[in-house]
């Protein structure tokens, strides 16, 4: 009867565990929502901002966008780490730090700093690359605001010459079961279009005071959207990775709560069965 014992107690444990997973998984559906839509209602502005600099850029001659747009000897390198502040969403953050050591291979022989975003991430590196800052604190408040005083700051590091290159290592939010992770440049700026886009190019802009005032007040604006949807993004990530990962736990929760049931069973079926032959056993014994 103690083996009995045993297999009720592992049944009832299996059982909170997957009353905890599936509590999680619905909290995390309903921060999804919440997430997704912001993301979704960001994107259409974030993608017209970028064209309509773009836009302008192309139809602009030589510097155009600045000591942004200056390409330097790539000797310093900054990745800006996006990861999350809890676990249990799966591989989402150990993805994000299996690129980052993708990227210190592609970039051996150059100084690389790391500025993490998240504490996983912060917590997974901090042994294996030059953390020089962690700004995990942004997701307490998740603004614009904050997060264009970090690239603020950014923009400030590149300019000064600290760095020569800087990206961006995130989940990208395709669906609540899919992420994909992205690594994208943040600066120096993508160079201008080529001569033969340039004819291509067709804007119907009125330009006041200036293309060139225009285009330079709007890079360090195009910038800070650029972080903050990358962080939204990640962000709405991690509540589907979450999602996925804790109804893939609650099934495998059922899954293993009806096996223990099924062995429980057939253990208690033995132990009455051995009852009965003893009880036959020794009545025939008394008989004889």
């Amino acid at each position: 009867m103690a083996n009995l014992k045993e297999i009720r107690n592992r049944i009832a444990s299996v059982s909170s565990t997957m009353q905890i997973t599936s509590a999680m998984k619905m909290v995390s559906a309903a921060k999804l929502k919440k997430a997704q839509d912001a993301i979704t209602a960001m994107r259409p502005y974030s993608e017209k901002l970028t064209e309509l600099l773009q836009n302008l850029s192309a139809t602009l001659d030589g510097d155009n966008g600045g000591v942004f747009a200056e390409q330097r000897p790539v000797n310093k390198v900054l990745l800006v780490v996006i990861t999350s502040n809890r676990g249990l969403c799966g591989a989402f953050n150990s993805n994000v730090v299996k690129q980052v050591k993708v990227l210190q291979e592609a970039y051996a022989g150059k100084k690389i700093d790391v500025l993490t975003i998240g504490k996983k991430g912060n917590d997974a590196l901090r042994k294996s690359a030059a953390i020089v800052a962690n700004e995990s604190q942004v997701f307490d408040d998740l603004t614009f605001e904050n997060v264009a005083a970090i690239a603020q700051e950014l923009m400030d590091k590149f300019t000064a010459g600290e760095y020569d290159k800087i990206e961006l290592v995130y989940n990208h939010f395709k669906n609540a079961a899919t992420q994909i992770v992205l690594t994208e440049q943040f600066l120096p700026l993508a160079p201008a279009a080529k001569a033969e886009e340039k004819a291509n190019v067709t804007t119907d802009y009125i330009f006041e005071p200036s293309k060139e005032e225009i285009v330079k007040s709007l890079i360090p604006l195009s910038l800070k959207t650029q972080l903050y949807k990358a962080i939204r993004d990640s962000f709405a990530s991690e509540h589907g990775a979450r999602m996925t990962a804790m109804h893939k736990a609650t099934d495998n929760a059922t899954a293993l709560r009806n096996q223990l049931k099924l062995t429980y069973n057939k253990a208690r079926q033995a132990a009455i069965t051995g009852e009965i032959l003893e009880i036959v056993g020794g009545a025939e014994a008394l008989n004889n």
